[in-house]
């Protein structure tokens, strides 16, 4: 028989409390934030407080014979009995299973809001390790499910209301990466109420995904070595140009504004470093994440080859890599630190120091503690790697540079979408980076490893712009078949095939088995050697027709020795000349 009872814990003295005595019982009284007095008993050491919770617990035995205690979350006792007759029920129905253990567990969370086991899911994907933009994805997508949708219990979760609202969303114009996206948000959460009892099981697990491949708004199209280089350019000047272009009045559009020479090293610094972050995303394949996280102790440029290393807990597959770099890029990567410590040093050096935003025309200014933490130091006790200090971020890279990478294209005249709707965006700069090493003739294997796919699919079929390779070069190395008639195309196909004289095709393997000694290599020319020497010491080589000794008839060369021993005469002609 189960019963109801209201907890009692413990709390430290409030503060301003004295100690009474009444009816033999020692209590502290004391006034709350309202004023009102306030009493209760203290413990057996005198040192805290004896409190009553507000509401019931109930205390019974369940179906597996385990005795639980849970909150009712009642204040009337007669509500509590309530609740404790509705779990003793369930209780008596899991013992005539009538309900399993599971669906009894499912029970218990049925009544708790939906908000709150989102919480506890973000908490589960914290504790595994999941990245924090990916849990703010995931809480938005999950949060915009639950209100379009209008779900406020797991009870809710349902595939018809759910695929009726994708439906509508896709109508309105959402992409298919954005639907999977949502998809996938809801059902990993389904499955992770599975496993954690909230749920029997997935009511989500058969919503189909969105065919991304069919959707052209997300195609993205890789740059030609001639934009990569006009874009480098544009984006190495563009911060500098516009910082000298007059806005407005007579001389608007003409860059012939004055700049201190401070400002001018500053955009020149901004300029460079943005077009560095663009060479490094096509020449390493690094994802914008990825790039934003990479600091200072993460690169080896000295090394042969010089490397990054990649953190597994900055990486999209959480593994971790080493990537090597490119000697050229080592060495604008070298400059650019030296730059960056020179700049740090100055800024230190200064207060308060000139600094410029991903975008900014006019300079702003911020305090000395705003410079990369080098508040409270000296420069020489924070320098370690390169000058700088080794968890100091190698790019600062804008959360907008999306935006930023837009006028760049515009200022170099390279359209955004191509003819085949394909477009250009910071992500794309992985995509050049995979066809450029296709391009290159780099084998698929190596250009996986290189990408950090785990099939060579994506890296063949999504990361490689079939319009930039060289069809047509390959089309050239293919061997030439002519169209000739009569004694021609014979000679023609003798020549092709290399039987028209001794001499080895190269279409034909040079390594063969030898007659009578399987698995032992001879090479055809080889063996037309040592033919041709048995010819020069003997005039004549015997060479029987078969690969094994057997009564079978001879070729003209062992007849005519054969003749030769019994006659005593030269056979007329040797086996080399028919």
């Amino acid at each position: 028989m189960g019963t109801v009872y209201k907890e009692t814990f413990t709390k430290p003295l409030p503060a301003g409390a004295k100690i009474i005595v009444r009816k033999g019982k020692r209590l502290a009284e004391w006034k709350d934030a309202k004023g009102k007095t306030r009493t209760a008993p203290l413990t057996a050491a005198g040192d805290r407080i004896a409190v009553e919770a507000g509401t019931y617990s109930a205390k019974y035995r369940d179906g597996s014979g385990i005795v639980r205690k849970i909150s009712t979350g009642c204040r009337d006792e007669a509500a509590a009995r309530s609740v404790l007759t509705e779990l003793e029920r369930r209780a008596e129905l899991v013992k005539a299973k009538v309900l399993t253990v599971a669906e009894d567990a499912v029970a218990d969370h049925q009544g708790t809001p939906l908000g709150d086991h989102f919480a506890l899911y973000l908490t589960h994907l914290e504790a595994e390790g999941t990245s924090p933009d990916h849990r703010e994805n995931v809480n938005r997508c999950l949060r915009r499910i639950a209100v379009e949708c209008r779900l406020t219990m797991l009870a809710d979760l349902n595939r018809d209301v759910f695929e009726g609202w994708l439906v509508v969303k896709t109508r309105e114009g959402m992409g298919a990466r954005t639907r999977n996206l949502h998809r996938a948000s809801a059902v990993a959460l389904c499955n992770w109420c599975v496993a954690t009892r909230r749920l029997t099981r997935n009511p989500l697990a058969q919503v189909k995904k969105a065919d991304e491949e069919a959707d052209p708004r997300r195609k993205r199209r890789a740059l030609t070595e001639n934009e990569l280089i006009r874009l480098l350019d544009v984006a190495r000047r563009r911060p500098l140009l516009d910082a000298m272009t007059i806005r407005r009045g007579k001389r608007k559009g003409e860059a012939v504004a004055r700049l201190q020479e401070q400002t001018r090293r500053a955009l020149e610094a901004l300029g460079w470093e943005r077009a560095l972050m663009y060479k490094t995303l096509v020449l390493t394949g690094l994802r914008k994440g990825e790039l934003a996280s990479l600091t200072i102790g993460q690169l080896d440029l000295d090394a042969d080859p010089p490397f990054l290393v990649l953190d597994a807990a900055d990486e999209k597959n959480r593994e971790g890599n080493s990537i090597p770099l490119r000697a050229d890029l080592a060495t604008d990567l070298r400059g650019w630190l030296a730059e960056k410590a020179t700049a740090l040093q100055d800024a230190a050096s200064e207060a308060p120091a000139v600094w410029f935003d991903s975008e900014a025309v006019q300079p702003r200014k911020r305090n000395r503690s705003d410079s990369g933490g080098f508040s409270g130091q000296s420069w020489q006790q924070v320098t370690s790697v390169y000058g700088l200090p080794a968890d100091t971020p190698v790019f600062t890279v804008p959360r907008d540079l999306v935006r930023i990478l837009d006028r760049d294209l515009r200022a170099a005249g390279i359209p955004k979408r191509d003819e085949r709707g394909r477009t250009v965006d910071v992500h794309a700069l992985r995509h050049t980076f995979g066809t450029l090493l296709s391009k290159g003739g780099v084998a698929p294997r190596t250009a996986q490893a290189a990408m950090r796919h785990s099939t060579i699919d994506l890296t063949m079929n999504t990361y490689t712009d079939p319009k930039l390779l060289d069809v047509a070069g390959a089309m050239e190395a293919l061997p030439t078949l002519p169209l000739v008639d009569g004694r021609q195309r014979e000679a023609a196909a003798l020549s092709a095939t290399g039987t028209d004289d001794s001499t080895p095709s190269p279409l034909v393997p040079l390594l063969v088995p030898t007659s009578g000694k399987p698995g032992v290599l001879q090479s055809i020319i080889d063996k037309v050697a040592s033919a041709a020497g048995k010819i020069g010491e003997r005039g004549t080589v015997a060479i029987s027709a078969y690969a094994v000794k057997e009564n079978n008839p001879l070729t003209t060369a062992v007849n005519g020795l054969q003749q030769e021993r019994e006659t005593g005469f030269e056979p007329a002609t040797s086996s080399l000349g028919s």
